[in-house]
């Protein structure tokens, strides 16, 4: 079907007494293409998720109701809810299920020295926790065996996971997507390092901050929604 449209210039319209336009479009054939995020990922592309867990004294006492990570009788508390809203959703995305997991800002042995990077099951040369479930178990096993610090600076795990995704991009099997998610209180120490490791490890704004506490009495699926709303825009940009 041939559509035609006239090219009119408004000022000659009125100044010109027989103008009648300045041409004619024709067209005569137009696809629209759109691309979505189940096309790539069912195209081959990879997700891969990983998390990195604030173990500041900033967070609380562990002991104390008033914690971020106080367990409750049921094992979970809000950092957990949090990795489990999110989790539970990217990683029916990710092949292996295989998710690197990572805290920072506490004191963790046999060095007692503090660490901004250090693997959650205790494995510095093998990160990767087992599905959520794995993250979860990693967790409840290392939080009595470290002592939280100070201060927030989690720079150096996005540094960490930088790595892990240039070497995953350099083996060129297949399209790769990274998701990293950063639990904290929100109290950021080393600003400026964190800022340059995301523009350094990002070429455009991924970065998505979201207040835990407004989603505290909401379903998780409110608040994985809020989290995630940004990837499949920016996947297929």
């Amino acid at each position: 079907m041939l559509v035609e449209y006239e090219c009119i210039h408004p000022e000659k319209k009125t100044k010109e007494k027989n103008y009648k336009n300045s041409g004619i479009i024709r067209i005569k054939s137009c696809k629209i293409e759109t691309e979505y995020f189940l096309d790539y990922v069912m195209g081959g592309c990879q997700i891969n998720f990983m998390v990195g867990v604030d173990f500041t004294a900033s967070s609380g006492d562990p002991k104390s109701p008033d914690s971020f990570h106080y367990i409750s009788p049921d094992g979970i508390n809000e950092y957990l809810i949090a990795i489990w809203s999110v989790g539970s959703v990217v990683q029916n995305y990710d092949t292996d299920k295989l998710f690197p997991a990572f805290g920072f800002g506490a004191r963790v042995p046999p060095s007692w020295q503090v660490s901004h990077e250090f693997a959650l099951n205790f494995n510095p040369s093998n990160p990767y926790c087992q599905g959520i479930q794995g993250i979860t178990d990693a967790y409840h096993r290392i939080l009595p065996q470290i002592q939280l610090y100070r201060p927030t600076n989690f720079s150096p795990i996005i540094n960490h996971v930088a790595r892990i995704a240039a070497h995953l991009l350099q083996q060129g099997t297949a399209a790769q997507y990274f998701i990293l998610l950063i639990i904290t209180d929100g109290e950021i120490t080393h600003l400026d390092q964190t800022r340059q490791a995301i523009v350094k490890a990002a070429a455009q704004d991924i970065v998505q901050f979201v207040p835990f506490q407004q989603f505290k009495n909401a379903s998780q699926e409110a608040l994985s929604q809020i989290v995630l709303a940004e990837v499949p825009k920016q996947l297929v940009s």
